[in-house]
């Protein structure tokens, strides 16, 4: 009797301590928790990855695999047919843009199974994300062919169309993300030591780069409504790489904490000091990337 008695009041005061870990590191700010709260935790997370379904999962790491693969296939176009390299007209956009698209996807897809939402929800914008993705992929590749600008581009009604699409696919993903930020914020993300920071600067960072993205679209669209299209083309030049640095933070930072908790035998303490080191390292490259950018706008 005593045994069966005192074995379900050790289970319960070990969940009390887990709980009261993960509590711990939340309220302090350096994550802290206790391992038992810390493994608690990562199962979550390697859990919350899993909600999204392993053939859905499967869908969106291959179109990620065919955004990149595209990107990779027009570099090799591009050493063939030669071209400028800058410029509106090249085939540096559907390198770059499939490259960064298919990384994004990846990423977010990866990034988001450590958010705590309905799997529901994340599944339903994760298709609405991956679908946006091929949309402004396939568009730019389009146009490159074309030879003609994919961008602020009202030359004639099909350009005027594949332009504003590409706006409005822009739009869909700002939101999107927003989405996501907002629900890293409200709800503290599950994984080790680190994670949470991590995925939290990321997407905040991330932000930064929706917001630049958003700004060069509108300034490009307002020079073309006046007349000036050539300055339309150009106006984008200082916000890029503001732009290009501040859209991979949210893979780049949750990834790093991930390898630290995976390949290393540092604590949970030395992890979370060395993530948030690495945080304060990239909002350095993207304040530096925003001063650039008004210095030259």
């Amino acid at each position: 009797m005593d045994e069966q008695t005192t074995t379900p009041q050790r289970r319960e005061e070990a969940g009390d301590r887990t709980e009261a870990g993960t509590e711990a590191g939340t309220e302090d700010g350096t994550e802290r928790g206790t391992k038992a709260g810390t493994e608690a935790e990562a199962g979550a997370g390697a859990g919350a990855g899993s909600e999204v379904g392993a053939g859905v999962g499967v869908v969106y790491g291959v179109t990620a695999l065919a955004l990149v693969a595209s990107g990779l296939v027009h570099l090799v176009v591009f050493a063939v047919d030669g071209g400028p390299w800058n410029g509106p007209v090249s085939w540096r956009k559907p390198v770059t843009f499939g490259l960064s698209f298919g990384v994004t996807l990846w990423a977010v897809v990866w990034v988001t199974s450590f958010l705590r939402m309905s799997p529901r929800v994340r599944t339903a914008l994760l298709g609405a994300f991956a679908a946006d993705c091929v949309v402004e992929v396939g568009g730019i590749t389009l146009q490159a062919w074309r030879k003609a600008p994919s961008h602020l581009n009202m030359e004639t009604p099909f350009d005027t169309a594949v332009s504003m699409m590409l706006a409005v696919g822009g739009g869909v993903l700002v939101a999107l993300l927003t989405v996501f930020a907002v629900a890293s914020f409200r709800r503290r993300p599950t994984g080790p030591a680190g994670m949470a920071l991590a995925v939290r600067s990321g997407f905040a960072i991330l932000l930064v780069a929706l917001a630049s993205g958003a700004a060069m679209i509108a300034r490009g669209v307002v020079l073309t409504r006046t007349g000036h299209q050539e300055a339309a083309y150009h106006s984008t030049a200082p916000l890029k790489p503001l732009h290009g640095v501040s859209l991979h933070a949210v893979l780049v930072l949750p990834a790093s904490a991930w390898l630290m908790a995976s390949r290393t035998s540092w604590s949970e303490k030395a992890r979370w000091r060395i993530t948030a080191a690495a945080v304060g390292c990239y909002a350095a490259a993207v304040v530096a990337a925003a001063v650039w950018a008004v210095l030259t706008y």
